[in-house]
């Protein structure tokens, strides 16, 4: 489930369950809402994400892309650093501010995934 909010200068994309290829059929229409709203700022709320894949990630790449084109930026709050990885793979990270203060109130647990080579994961 993917939630849209925003105030006069940010959209917040709250994500809940998976965001995989199995949700992909939503993702143009809430890209192309997300577009449309033309804010500065897109925070992407992951506190309640239990697992994304290639797709997701190609997914909030092309809003990180589409928001920077346009001169805007995109957060990533809450990212589990497995997800933070897939983007890492992608070659994408870049594209991100990583709000690394924020702590998420949910039940859900970060995996304890740590890089293949044991170094830290991206913050």
């Amino acid at each position: 489930m993917i939630e849209i909010s925003t105030s006069a200068t940010t959209t917040t994309l709250a994500i809940a369950g998976d965001l995989d290829l199995a949700e992909r059929d939503q993702f143009p229409e809430i890209a192309a809402r997300v577009v449309g709203l033309r804010r500065q700022l897109l925070v992407i709320d992951m506190c309640q994400v239990t697992f994304m894949d290639s797709t997701g990630a190609a997914f909030l790449i092309s809003l990180a892309d589409a928001g920077r084109k346009r001169g805007g930026a995109t957060v990533l709050r809450g990212a589990d650093p497995r997800d933070l990885f897939v983007i890492e793979i992608c070659g994408a990270l870049e594209l991100f501010r990583i709000d690394a203060e924020h702590h998420c109130e949910s039940g859900v647990s970060e995996s304890g995934f740590r890089h293949p080579d044991g170094a830290p994961t991206p913050a």
